[in-house]
């Protein structure tokens, strides 16, 4: 009788230390599994700059990262429409291990322009006083002002042509002037195609 007692206590604690090590067994495969699904949210964000801009966007997709978009570092505000046309001057973020969430800004230039020193900012929009308009091209002037505001631009070479393709003409004059108090009056600008001289 005493045998059958210890027989079955020895059987139970047996059975026992098994459901026990089975319980551990699955809490521990489930860790790694845990750390790899945290793992997922974070890659590493190659270096893309100097790529063409196809390049770079396919790189950083391969890389995990499809938040993606780029603009003109020249500050012109051009559409990179033809991304192969384009070549990768400003990255932000830099290459690094990032969330594969992150929003990837490529700054870019045409082929056969230089990359400048610094990435053009993007304008504010909407201030209360006149910025700096000359020099820039007249997208961007327009986008520095509120969309309630009313612009005209003259063709500043006496030649009455017509301003399509504004990220295409510089801002030679503006009224008001910088710094001046705007509150609703016309902007007026004069402006030619960037690769000409203001009169």
């Amino acid at each position: 009788m005493r045998g059958q007692f210890l027989t079955a206590v020895i059987g139970t604690f047996a059975l026992f230390s098994v459901v026990a090590c089975g319980d551990d067994g699955g809490s521990t495969s489930t860790a790694p599994q845990t750390t790899a699904a945290e793992n997922k949210d974070a890659a590493d964000l190659p270096n893309l700059v100097g790529k063409g801009l196809q390049s770079a966007q396919d790189a950083a997709q391969d890389a995990g990262f499809f938040n993606l978009m780029s603009h003109d570092s020249l500050g012109r505000g051009r559409t990179q429409i033809q991304d192969r046309n384009w070549r990768v001057c400003f990255q932000t973020p830099k290459a690094g291990k990032h969330s594969t969430e992150t929003r990837v800004d490529l700054g870019a230039v045409q082929l056969e322009e230089r990359c400048p020193a610094n990435d053009a900012a993007i304008p504010n929009t909407g201030g209360t006083e006149m910025p700096r308009l000359t020099g820039k091209s007249v997208k961007v002037a327009r986008l520095s002002l509120d969309t309630s505001t009313s612009m005209s631009v003259k063709d500043a070479s006496g030649e009455d042509r017509a301003i399509l393709v504004e990220s295409n003409w510089k801002v030679c004059s503006q009224d008001p002037k910088p710094g001046a108090k705007l509150t609703g009056q016309p902007v007026s600008l004069t402006a030619v195609k960037f690769e000409e001289a203001c009169p």
